[in-house]
């Protein structure tokens, strides 16, 4: 790919309540790396369907969601895998030929991350929105037993200890994590943050390209 997007440029995009940098980063490195002729581009939006909608008119060929809206754009589809029908969210939405098909890539990395931790301890989920859908079907995979911590039950979360957490909220609980804890942090900014969202990335990526993933 050259310097320049030109008329034959394929557009991918993200869309969230409130747009970050990480996905824009790493897709356009990805696309530079191989020569590809794509750009990646962040949206904030207020409503999914409306950014669907655009999706169509703009032909735009692939499109990350975050939250709150993974739940919400199943209902602006045209299609969705098995794993996002038992799942209930959707991470992701590729356009072919005007076809808008949903996949969760989210599932995959929470499932490979697990899978280095001990399924003999009991594992939380903090959060019940449609991120924490795609961690509970990885944690099923790997045989954990699960419970879930959400407003309702908050106060539970203080007692916990020699256990797994799941953070799947955009709110930063390390503070309130018991140190006899293994604790998995969704936020970008932490370490297992980063290492989940390069590995979900890493599966958007194939999906977008038929490549692999080069960071």
């Amino acid at each position: 790919m050259g310097s320049w997007i030109d008329k034959n440029t394929e557009i991918y995009c993200s869309f969230a309540e409130k747009a970050g940098d990480t996905g824009c980063q790493m897709m356009n490195t990805a696309f530079y790396y191989h020569g590809l002729n794509k750009i990646y581009k962040s949206f904030s939006v207020k409503s999914i369907e409306d950014a669907v909608n655009a999706v169509r008119t703009l032909d735009i060929k692939g499109f990350a969601i975050t939250m709150p809206y993974k739940v919400d754009v199943l209902n602006y589809v045209d299609d969705m895998t098995d794993d996002v029908k038992e799942i209930g969210a959707a991470n992701t939405v590729l356009n072919v030929d005007g076809s808008l098909c949903a996949y969760n890539t989210d599932s995959y990395a929470a499932t490979t991350l697990l899978d280095e931790y001990d399924n003999r301890k009991k594992l939380y989920i903090v959060g019940n929105g449609g991120y924490s859908k795609a961690v509970k079907w990885g944690a099923d995979d790997c045989r954990f037993d699960i419970k879930t911590i959400t407003r309702d039950n908050w106060n539970d979360i203080y007692g916990v200890t020699d256990s797994v957490i799941y953070n799947c909220t955009p709110v930063d609980i390390t503070n309130i994590v018991h140190d006899s804890n293994d604790f998995i942090n969704c936020l970008v900014h932490t370490k297992t943050g980063k290492r989940l969202a390069k590995l979900q990335a890493s599966k958007q990526f194939k999906l977008y390209t038929g490549m692999e993933f080069p960071l």
